[in-house]
């Protein structure tokens, strides 16, 4: 037996000192970057003569070798922008993974565009080329592939896919800053490409903001257009009011652009610092049986936005236990140990009640919309998804900090303090009741005053 665990009164394996990590990384640099917009009196992408937004529009087109790059409100508005530039239609039907975070479904929604959704690849997390075109109907008008966690998808397949059947691609590239693909940057291997500026993203700005990128020169003069009311902004002219096409408000302001163009100055040395501190961790943890790292695959990179563990308990011993029961006691005894460890995602994308009742706007929309195929979200059809989220934590954010390899060398020395304690572990995880996330979500329904949903899909969920 190990060291006793601190569930039951050892010491924790991180001191409570050495918890606290900064991300993002604040800077004189950054500082005095925010101060010199302060001083140019010039705030907004349509002020004359402002130069941090596209200053970081071309320092981004040409750190990932697009032709253009258009500086956006935040990432979910990125997407839908893109959506609308292509000219996908109200009704029409888009393809999104059943695991990624909620605006990746939001985003089409917004637009009126049915989400359908597709089964992820077990190993890299990312959509299942092989399930895609299984959910091609002649309503179908893109795929939008999400780099989830900083992976790149699989795109050479799903490229094919989508010249077979006259699809865009739109890459959510939220969390994949410079992940690469067979050599290309993620952001580049599409129509159109969203990133998110996010302040936990791994480059961020001082809140929120996005980028999108794209070689079409008629796509980028539309995306200019569609952030600003639809008017035709040229610099050195006096704006005229003149709104051309539906546009939005969705402009990333002057001092974001200015903080993300100081971040973007160490973004390679900092993605440098990950790369060796998460493979040194991740070497670590490859060694406990029962523990699966994610995959690499050699034709990409890792961006390393989110790190997705996923557990075994058979390959660790306990035949015992399924594989929920498990992953919910090493949450516990993690987080006693100092590790702030996760589950992130409870339900897959399907599941999300917005989904399962369809209300979406008004009446319906878009799902009651003429010509609209009826969509049954049942969860059951995403099994990857559901194996994926049942037996899998993750961990956010701090990693992020060039400068914690010794705090993930902690984080490393919990894993095998517990699993020298497997058998507490076991104990624990059979002195509780257990019930997928997914079953609790579901049965709870919708946290609105006086609401009661019975929908088919949750209907059957309890059968």
């Amino acid at each position: 037996m190990g060291s006793k665990l601190a569930m039951f009164g050892g010491t924790p394996a991180v001191p409570r000192e050495q918890r606290h990590v900064q991300w993002p990384v604040i800077t004189s640099a950054d500082q005095d970057a925010m101060l010199r917009v302060l001083a140019s009196g010039t705030f907004t992408a349509n002020s004359q003569g402002e130069q941090e937004v596209p200053g970081l529009e071309q320092e981004w087109a040409r750190f990932v070798g697009s032709r253009y790059a258009i500086g956006v409100s935040n990432g979910t508005a990125a997407i839908a922008m893109a959506l609308m530039a292509l000219g996908v239609q109200p009704g029409e039907e888009v393809l999104v993974p059943a695991l990624s975070f909620i605006a990746s479904a939001l985003a089409p929604l917004h637009q009126l565009i049915i989400p359908v959704f597709v089964d992820i690849d077990p190993h890299t997390f990312t959509i299942d080329p092989a399930q895609i075109e299984a959910k091609i109907t002649p309503r179908t008008r893109a795929i939008i592939p999400v780099h989830l966690h900083g992976l790149p998808a699989d795109m050479d397949e799903i490229r094919a896919l989508a010249r077979k059947y006259d699809l865009f691609v739109v890459e959510d590239a939220a969390q994949s800053h410079g992940a690469m693909y067979k050599g290309q940057m993620t952001g580049t291997l599409s129509d159109m490409a969203a990133f998110s500026l996010n302040v936990q993203k791994n480059l961020p700005t001082c809140g929120e903001g996005g980028l999108i990128t794209t070689n079409d020169s008629v796509l980028y003069e539309k995306m200019i257009m569609l952030r600003q009311f639809g008017e035709v902004i040229i610099d050195g002219e006096q704006r005229n009011y003149v709104s051309h096409i539906l546009g939005w408000n969705n402009k990333l302001n002057a001092v974001q652009a200015a903080f993300t163009r100081s971040q973007l100055e160490r973004f390679p040395q900092y993605e440098a610092a990950r790369q060796r501190n998460v493979s040194a961790f991740l070497g670590q943890l490859a060694e406990l049986p029962g523990l699966r790292v994610p995959l690499v695959p050699a034709d990409r990179t890792h961006a390393w936005h989110i790190l997705r563990l996923r557990f075994d308990p058979q390959a660790a011993g306990l035949d015992d236990l399924s594989p929920g029961q498990f992953r919910q006691a090493l949450r516990r005894v993690l987080r006693a140990e100092g590790v702030p460890i996760s589950q992130y995602q409870l339900i897959p994308l399907p599941g999300q009640h917005i989904f399962q009742t369809q209300e979406g706007y008004g009446r319906g929309y878009p799902w009651t919309l003429p010509g609209v195929a009826p969509q049954h979200y049942a969860i059951a059809d995403y099994p990857n998804t559901l194996a994926v989220i049942e037996d899998s934590l993750t961990l956010q954010r701090r990693h992020l900090n060039p400068n914690t390899g010794p705090l993930l060398d902690l984080y490393a020395t919990a894993f095998h303090k517990i699993w020298e304690n497997l058998e507490q572990v076991r104990r624990i995880a059979r002195s509780r009741p257990y019930q997928t996330s997914w079953h609790t979500i579901v049965s709870r329904g919708p946290h609105i005053p006086g609401y009661s949903c019975t929908t088919p899909a949750e209907t059957a969920l309890h059968e």
